[in-house]
């Protein structure tokens, strides 16, 4: 799917097996400090290099639920083509594969996996494979996000 491209998608206007790539982006000490202040998770291994130096990590880890955000839709050149349909997110699911230290570089990237239409209204539930890479284009976590789409007007239930 192209970025630059503005034209509102509907449900319908979605196949299995479209994919989307987001932005890049360099995980930062600053970044994992903001995330501990705005969540409340303040544990040690996120921000305390002696700490962290002692776990099986060794150094700083990110959060997951950082690494969740950054893989989020809303984020993602998709996003701005589902204004006019969006209805809501729905739910979600993301393992953690690898970690993520800062100074490392991932980007997210979100393929149609399954469309199914509501029975009763003019929309349907689409499921989204989620996945986020690192600089090396390793999978670091990897789940999926559904999302309830409507259908353009006069189509559907």
């Amino acid at each position: 799917m192209q970025s630059a491209d503005r034209t509102q998608l509907f449900f319908e206007d979605l196949a299995v097996g479209m994919r989307t790539v987001g932005r890049e982006r360099e995980l930062t000490q600053a970044d994992f400090q903001a995330f501990a202040a705005l969540t409340g998770d303040a544990h040690p291994i996120h921000y305390d290099e002696a700490y962290a130096a002692r776990s099986s990590f060794g150094r700083c880890v990110a959060h997951g639920l950082l690494l969740a955000g950054l893989a989020a839709l809303g984020a993602s050149p998709l996003s701005a083509r589902l204004h006019d349909s969006m209805v809501a997110f729905i739910g979600q699911e993301m393992s953690f594969l690898r970690p993520v230290f800062i100074g490392d570089r991932v980007t997210p990237e979100h393929e149609v996996q399954s469309l199914r239409p509501s029975r009763d209204k003019p929309q349907g539930r689409v499921r989204f494979t989620v996945r986020l890479r690192d600089g090396a284009q390793r999978i670091v976590a990897e789940g999926h996000h559904d999302y309830l789409l409507r259908m353009r007007a006069g189509a559907g239930a």
